[in-house]
């Protein structure tokens, strides 16, 4: 799909959409609690379908409304040897699920797309051997028989918090008192808390001492009703273009969130742009704006919109501890790089650190290029609006991975964009 996205009046209301993150948590938890759950407010991308279709593998039945899912967890998981599970291009899906189907003791294969098993996975590699489990990865699929046995794991936590979350959603099948410990540096710890969170919502509570995670061995899932709670991180690309063009508002936005993500206004207000909160409501004003350095290590996912936010700052703006956008579904440095330079923005980059300077961008020779990636055409499109020049992005049904009504919402606030699928 083409997108054509053209200068635009830009005003008016949206409502953050579900909140990816949480909606796989509650899931997962939904899944491995023995009897009727229900999880409100879900949005149906790609990602989250993977997990749905992924619980059905596990023995659980899910039936599906317009924004809901009721699952019926069954009172023992299991799965057939030698069971393929799709985990499309989900990063989440992949890393949470490799543990829980570990502990079925069955054969178990994992397939993707994209660059999905291209995505390190050593963490887990070197873990199950440790404690001989059975696990293999090669270019075509991931491989793992368990089960995992109760007691001690020691995971590195500068490589992703999914390998965290994966044991600590698994860990209390095991019956028995477990410990997680994280060595630092510890990246990302805001979205174990949302697993502890979900987890907490669906009767499992772990107690956290310092970067160690104490399962007792007597907690059970429970089912619950969920609501799932709206996104910062979907939310950050209208915030950040309400601060470009203002006069937008963004609802659904919890204030007490965990999310990491929410520190998108913070590093708003820290680059001088106004908002004002009420509510669940923040609404954003046009704003000067000036450059700032941002560690983005808790809050990678902003990474492509902070790029595009930087453009519109006066000097220069530092995003630091960015080194995980290299292995996204795509390696999302390269990639904005390469479409903001498209659009004669001034940007460059090691391997651990992008620096943006304050550009006045032009309207491309060429069409930009998704790079297969969501975040990459939500935060190009927001650059085209921003600037006031038209762009084509090519591929730009990407979207779909986690925002599939995207262009829709954009419309809905007076963007200017056609598209042909």
């Amino acid at each position: 799909m083409r997108a054509n996205v053209f200068p635009s009046e830009i005003g008016g209301a949206v409502t953050a959409p579900p909140s990816k993150s949480m909606a796989h948590r509650a899931i997962l938890c939904a899944a491995l609690a023995p009897g009727r759950s229900r999880v409100d407010n879900l949005a149906f991308s790609q990602d989250v379908r993977a997990t749905l279709d992924a619980v059905r593998a596990l023995g659980a039945r899910v039936e599906t409304g317009a924004d809901f899912a009721v699952i019926d967890g069954p009172a023992r998981i299991e799965a057939a040897g030698g069971v393929g599970v799709d985990c499309a291009e989900s990063g989440s899906t992949l890393r949470f699920l490799i543990p829980i189907f570990a502990q079925t003791g069955a054969d178990v294969r994992f397939t993707g797309r994209g660059r999905l098993l291209a995505r390190p996975q050593t963490v887990y590699e070197e873990l199950f051997a440790e404690k001989g489990v059975a696990f293999a990865h090669t270019p075509d699929e991931v491989r793992a028989r368990g089960p995992l046995p109760a007691g001690a794991y020691e995971v590195d936590g500068g490589v992703s918090s999914q390998f965290i979350t994966g044991l600590l959603l698994a860990l209390p099948l095991c019956g028995a008192p477990c410990a997680v410990t994280v060595r630092p540096p510890f990246e990302s710890r805001s979205y174990v808390a949302l697993t502890l969170r979900a987890m907490a919502d669906f009767g499992v509570h772990v107690a956290e001492e310092g970067n160690t995670y104490r399962i007792t061995g007597n907690e059970k899932y429970k089912p619950a009703n969920y609501r799932v709670e709206g996104d910062y991180s979907q939310a950050a690309f209208f915030a950040v273009l309400g601060a470009l063009t203002g006069g937008v508002t963004v609802r659904g936005l919890r204030e007490d969130s965990l999310q990491g993500d929410r520190v998108i206004l913070d590093i708003l207000a820290k680059c001088g742009a106004r908002f004002a909160r009420e509510g669940d409501a923040v609404r954003f004003e046009k704003s000067r704006l000036r450059g700032a350095e941002i560690d983005i290590a808790d809050c990678p996912d902003l990474g492509p919109i902070l790029m595009v936010l930087g453009l519109f700052c006066e000097g220069g703006t530092v995003l630091k501890n960015a080194a995980r956008l290299r292995v996204k579904e795509s390696d999302r440095i390269a990639a904005m790089e390469a479409e903001i330079r498209k659009m004669g923005g001034g940007i460059t980059s090691d391997e651990n650190t992008v620096t943006v300077r304050a550009s006045r961008l032009r309207a491309p020779d060429a069409p930009l290029d998704s790079h297969n990636d969501h975040r990459v055409v939500m935060a190009m499109a927001v650059a085209a609006l921003g600037a006031g020049v038209p762009v084509a992005i090519e591929n730009a049904g990407a979207v779909a991975k986690s925002y599939p009504d995207f262009f829709d919402v954009l419309r809905s606030v007076g963007g200017k964009v056609e598209t042909d699928g």
